[in-house]
């Protein structure tokens, strides 16, 4: 039996109708690779076999009864492939807009809980802007089951080094099926959970106040990371729908690591700096910039120094305020990756379990609730911004990959939307090539492409500020 733990259950909790907690990512394949050519059955059939015996895939929520505790994964007896994998063709003429309102489509839909929590769209017909046919691999997974580095890493297990060759080895995602215990085996175990809590809060509440005298602390020392609830309010900081839109773009790795390499900052910095200048323009465009810069929420991976055992999620979080305040590149560059040092140390400093740690005290009847009645009065409207967006850097692979023997030509993190933050930017380099996917509440940025457009052009400012 292996329970949710609550980080992983919070995503469950915090799931409405317009607030979906999937992960999507959009992967380019380029058909002409595969073996014997392109076939859905075929395609289907390989799946099948290479995910079989993997958890992720093919396990399913079981509550506790009376909702005491965290569901718990039980393997899915029942499991048909057929239920998770599909097949569309992209409108024609089978463009990238046409393909981005397909996706859009598919992002806005839910999830069905009483199945493993993924789905997969293989949408036929779509042409590049090179006029090359593509077939476009588009996947859904619950975040509960997976967060940015595990879904890299279930991606991988499905590709290879060579078109016909067998799929990467599995890492941590290869985790045991849990057996199916009987409900009053659940309830004791929930009673139990339920009665140990007060132990629990008493064994994280001191690290939390070291760290959050710490956090005063370097406040005072200005080395402190930028502060939740101080971002300025734009048109994507509200109450979402449940209608989403796509856009992508793809930066050179190359000009990034030399932007990096000639001002002493890091990938990520000038991935952040790019972003910023990117929104800026955005919402000049739009008349809507703020005087104060925007401040974006950016999850971190804390596997390797995390010490609870189990569970899909593995993240952490800090704040970064990205400069949308500054006019020229380079400075923000250089203000970021100063602000970014100091709100690594800061996070560094904080117990890597923390977030994990305190997850567990979310109960799922009470948790549910408020999160319904926040969006149901607008909530998000009413308070302070918290922050403006969220902001993924995953990394990807160095070397070209093959999906089930087609050559990945793009892959797209998509990542969820919240009420009060309505635009998520995600970024995955993949042999060479920095992939931006961003993902928005379509009511609150209706054309996401007037973003991504700004991202070339930024990184191109950089690159000569930079004298690269």
């Amino acid at each position: 039996m292996e329970r949710l733990s609550g980080l992983d259950a919070s995503f469950l909790y915090l799931e409405t109708p317009a607030q979906l907690m999937h992960v999507c990512a959009l992967v380019a394949l380029d058909p002409a690779t595969m073996p014997g050519g392109y076939d859905f059955t075929r395609f289907r059939a390989e799946l099948e076999r290479r995910i079989v015996d993997v958890p992720a895939f093919t396990r399913k929520l079981r509550r506790v009864p009376l909702g005491l505790d965290h569901p718990i994964w039980v393997r899915d007896q029942g499991f048909d492939i057929e239920r998770h994998v599909h097949r569309l063709a992209v409108p024609s003429p089978g463009g990238r807009a046409e393909l981005l309102d397909l996706a859009s489509h598919l992002a806005g839909l839910p999830l069905d809980r009483a199945r493993p929590l993924w789905e997969m769209w293989l949408i036929e017909g779509h042409v590049d802007d090179d006029g090359a046919p593509r077939l476009v691999v588009f996947m859904k997974m619950h975040h509960a089951t997976v967060d940015g580095v595990s879904g890299a890493n279930l991606i991988s297990h499905l590709c290879a080094l060579e078109p016909d060759a067998e799929p990467l080895p599995m890492g941590d995602e290869g985790q045991r099926f849990g057996r199916d215990p009987g409900s009053r085996e659940l309830l004791g175990r929930a009673v139990v959970s339920r009665l140990s809590l007060p132990v629990q809060a008493a064994k994280v509440l001191g690290p939390t106040l070291g760290g959050v005298g710490r956090t005063v602390a370097r406040a005072r020392a200005g080395t402190a990371m930028a502060a939740p609830l101080t971002a300025p309010r734009t048109s994507f900081n509200g109450t979402i729908t449940g209608h989403r839109t796509i856009a992508l773009a793809d930066l050179p790795l190359a000009t990034i690591r030399a932007v990096k390499s000639a001002t002493g900052t890091t990938v990520n910095d000038v991935v952040l700096a790019v972003s910023g200048g990117a929104l800026r323009a955005y919402l000049e465009e739009r008349g809507e910039l703020p005087a104060t810069s925007l401040l974006a929420s950016v999850p971190v991976s804390v596997r390797g120094s995390s010490r609870r055992e189990g569970g899909s999620n593995k993240v952490s979080s800090l704040f970064a305020r990205l400069g949308t305040d500054t006019d020229d590149p380079l400075e923000r560059l250089q203000d970021m990756a100063r602000a970014n040092r100091h709100a690594r140390e800061h996070h560094d400093a904080i117990s890597a379990d923390s977030l994990q740690d305190w997850a567990e005290f979310a109960a799922p009847r009470t948790f549910g609730l408020a999160v319904r009645a926040y969006a149901g009065l607008r909530l998000a409207e009413r308070h302070p911004v918290v922050h403006n967006l969220v902001i993924s850097n995953v990394p990807g692979p160095p070397i070209p990959l093959y999906l089930l023997g087609g050559r990945i030509t793009g892959m797209y993190p998509l990542g969820p939307v919240f009420h009060g933050a309505g635009l998520n930017i995600t970024v995955m380099s993949n042999n060479g090539v920095v992939h931006v996917g961003v993902i928005a509440c379509r009511e609150s940025m209706p054309d996401a492409e007037a973003l991504v457009r700004h991202f070339a052009p930024e990184l191109e400012r950089l690159r000569e500020l930079a004298g690269v």
